[in-house]
């Protein structure tokens, strides 16, 4: 149920965030029944995640691609750092037939714990394992979850929360919170995992810190998947402006005076960042059980994004704010393939730079995605996530000439 207070509050802000009466009404109505619902759908969805358990099925929270949503499924996230109501939230779980070997478990890091999640085996000497760098920074490994489905292919698929996030250790030291912790952060996974050759896949901050990484001219990198990611803060800040100027008005001066006034934790603040969230961050009407998990951690442990970002990811004042590597791009020398959204706020003039910069990259656009397409269109990324590794790995195995 809607509590008065939080009916107040919504109707309050509708005018601020341009909103007609038209559709507040619509609004409302839609969240007052997925509201009505709530209770009753999470409790269908512990029975059914309890006889799935029963029959081998291990639950993985991600809605399966192939099916429809289930209408109505809905729950909001309120913190001081994110919006009122973040969105609505699918819930529908996801099967990972029995036979999925999965595995978790925790990595010891500088005087820390890193956990760290498997699934799938390798088949064959050929089938590299994806080690996969989630965004933020600071977010958690959820939201990628849609990724697993590369272990059908016959690999692993490993993730891990990055020290400071989801289920690693939060040490509370602002000091910690630079790019060569995370970059060591990599190396130390590979290691304990025995990974030794390796693709590497990093999503929006994890394709900066992936470019970082494989910078350092790493042994064993077979290729580098660069998704939604800048190789400039400064190049990224300027295109978050223009995107803003494009916004409603009325979120735009929100915007602008809790920024000049440092209010960035103000709900009214928050909920005019969501209008920009909900066109270049992710575009679906509903927002999967994975992103919701990881917006829900990031709130709870925000001392890394705001450290190293801000307030948001068009407000960077954190120690990211100059960082650039666009001169080092020609340094890169694996196999690299880009990924972005064409509503993404890693913007096509953005993945132009890097494109341009590392010699022989393919860069791929999804024309209905904005900053998630692994969400938004999750069949068509992962068939070409899928189709990349497979020829990078066949082009490996072919003998070299040698001329005598």
């Amino acid at each position: 149920m809607i509590d008065a207070e939080s009916t107040s509050i919504m109707a309050s802000k509708t005018t601020e965030l341009g909103m007609g009466s038209h559709d507040w009404r619509a609004f409302r109505q839609s969240w007052a029944r997925s509201c009505l619902k709530l209770t009753s759908m999470r409790r269908e969805r512990r029975e059914a995640t309890a006889v799935a358990k029963r029959q081998g099925v291990v639950r993985s929270a991600f809605p399966n691609p192939s099916r429809q949503p289930s209408e109505g499924f809905a729950t909001a996230v309120a913190s001081p750092s994110f919006p009122l109501f973040k969105g609505i939230f699918l819930g529908e779980p996801h099967l990972v037939p029995s036979d999925v070997p999965v595995r978790e478990g925790y990595i010891p890091f500088r005087d820390f714990k890193v956990w760290y999640r498997v699934v799938g085996e390798q088949q064959s000497a050929d089938k590299l394992p994806l080690l996969c760098l989630h965004g933020g920074p600071g977010a958690t490994h959820d939201y990628l979850e849609p990724i697993e489905e590369a272990a059908s292919q016959g690999r692993q698929v490993i993730f891990y929360d990055q020290l400071g996030s989801g289920k690693s250790d939060h040490p509370n030291d602002p000091s910690l919170w630079a790019v060569p912790l995370f970059v060591e952060e990599v190396g130390v996974v590979r290691q304990a995992l025995r990974l030794e050759q390796v693709h590497l896949f990093g999503q929006s901050w994890g394709g900066m810190l992936g470019m970082e990484y494989a910078l350092t001219r790493p042994q064993g990198l077979a290729s580098l998947i660069v998704a939604n990611s800048p190789a400039s803060m400064p190049q990224w800040l300027a295109e978050a402006n223009r995107l803003r100027a494009a916004l409603p008005s009325g979120v735009q001066q929100t915007l602008l005076r809790h920024e000049s006034a440092g209010t960035t934790s103000d709900a009214a603040y928050q909920e005019a960042v969501m209008v920009f969230y909900r066109r270049h961050l992710c575009r679906l009407d509903t927002w999967p059980d994975c992103v919701n998990r990881s917006f829900e951690k990031l709130a709870q442990y925000p001392e890394v994004y705001h450290t190293m970002n801000g307030p948001s990811e068009f407000h960077c004042i954190g120690t990211l704010k100059n960082w650039s590597i666009v001169d080092r791009l020609g340094e890169i020398r694996v196999p690299v393939l880009l990924l972005s959204g064409r509503y993404d706020e890693a913007t096509p003039t953005i993945v132009e730079t890097i494109h341009r910069g590392i010699p022989a990259s393919e860069w791929v656009l999804f024309e209905n995605s904005s900053h998630m397409p692994h969400v938004e269109e999750p069949e068509r990324f992962m068939n070409v996530l899928n189709d990349f590794l497979k020829r990078t790995e066949q082009q490996a195995s072919q003998p070299v000439n040698s001329i005598s």
